[in-house]
């Protein structure tokens, strides 16, 4: 299995999204990039740990790409959107991709420079190594799955034409 840490505002549409994409094994929420240890969901709404809201994603490189997840990516967020996506507004809801190694960093650097191709302004979404991830707490686990009706910013459009 293969990992990528995916920051995309709220974690709860992102993780719900990519829970649904066939060759994704598991999904977990939590904090990335931060400079503080272990922090709480409260903690990180203070606006002062650095870390933002992100999913780790494992999947099976044998049934979806890196590229493919990359792409889905770029289908739920706005890349010139600063600190904000939907109606949330922080540097926890920041856009990111956090990788682990120095092959997922040059899938994810090709992707990052065609996705570019299609906006007029430089996009603002962090492509940097995983520095740090803590778990969140378990009620957010999952969110959008024990809470269908949840607020979420994330369009689930595209998903429609997934098959396995």
């Amino acid at each position: 299995m293969n990992e990528i840490y995916l920051a995309g505002g709220c974690f709860w549409g992102v993780e719900e999204y990519f829970s649904r994409i066939p060759g994704v094994t598991n999904t977990e929420v939590g904090y990335a990039n931060g400079h503080t240890a272990a922090p709480s969901y409260q903690d990180v709404c203070t606006d002062t740990t650095g870390h933002a809201e992100t999913v780790h994603v494992t999947y099976d490189p044998d049934r979806v790409s890196l590229e493919t997840i990359l792409e889905h990516y770029f289908m739920i967020i706005d890349p010139l959107s600063l600190n904000r996506q939907g109606g949330d507004s922080g540097t926890q809801y920041r856009t990111g991709v956090y990788y682990v190694d120095e092959a997922s960093h040059e899938v994810a650097r090709q992707v990052f420079a065609s996705e570019q191709l299609r906006y007029p302004a430089p996009m603002v979404v962090e492509l940097e190594p995983l520095t740090c991830f803590f778990s969140a707490e378990e009620y957010h686990q999952d969110y959008l799955k024990k809470n269908p009706a949840g607020y979420c910013h994330v369009s689930f459009d595209t998903l429609a034409d997934l098959t396995e």
